[in-house]
């Protein structure tokens, strides 16, 4: 089942219900984490970043920071290593339960994002699309998703993309349940959580 407008209603509700419950359960470890940032770390608790949205359309991306301040600028640039020295150490665990991605909930109350979806892409993907993988901007991106629970970072980019196209042709309420359900297990396994160490030069898509 494609996403047809009474689904993309119906899969808005959720989002907005799904997010304030979890908002609610989750405030005082949004607080914790919030404090640990700023007392073991200077700079802002929040890091943002342009990503591409619904239809090609650029928003901030939140995240808590996870890394030194300007740690673009730093090192591997936008390229994350394994044992990265400027990854901070609440960043570390952070990263490691991907409690970073918590603040892509204020993302999806401002309807720029959904609970499940193709992950943001960065904007240097647009120009590298083709015809057929452009597709993956045709719904909303996600805080998790197919390609999140079939390898998240151990895929190349295209693979994740085709994962992605894969769920908007198959999409439907109860495709979304199960996959929230499979997070839960990779992320508690941490299943696909490191990246091909070959991927700056195998994968097209991280060539900038």
């Amino acid at each position: 089942m494609a996403v047809t407008k009474i689904n993309q209603t119906v899969k808005r509700a959720f989002d907005l219900i799904g997010t304030l419950l979890i908002l609610l359960l989750l405030s005082p470890l949004l607080i914790i984490i919030a404090l640990a940032i700023k007392i073991t770390s200077p700079g802002a608790v929040l890091f943002k970043q342009l990503r591409l949205g619904l239809n090609g359309e650029i928003f901030w991306m939140y995240k808590f920071r996870s890394m030194v301040p300007n740690a673009v600028n730093m090192g591997s640039g936008m390229f994350v290593e394994k044992d990265d020295p400027r990854i901070t150490a609440v960043g570390k665990l952070l990263r490691k339960t991907s409690l970073d991605e918590l603040p892509q909930l204020l993302n999806i109350l401002r309807g720029e994002m959904s609970l499940v979806g193709p992950r943001p892409a960065p904007l240097h993907h647009l120009k590298i699309y083709d015809e057929r993988q452009i597709k993956r901007l045709t719904v909303k991106p996600g805080i998790t998703g197919w390609a999140q629970v079939k390898g998240r970072l151990a895929l190349y980019w295209p693979q994740r993309i085709e994962l992605d196209l894969w769920y908007i042709d198959n999409y439907s309420f109860w495709l979304d349940i199960k996959i929230l359900v499979m997070t839960v297990t990779v992320v508690l396994f941490r299943r696909g959580d490191t990246a091909k160490a070959d991927r700056k030069e195998n994968d097209p898509f991280m060539k900038l």
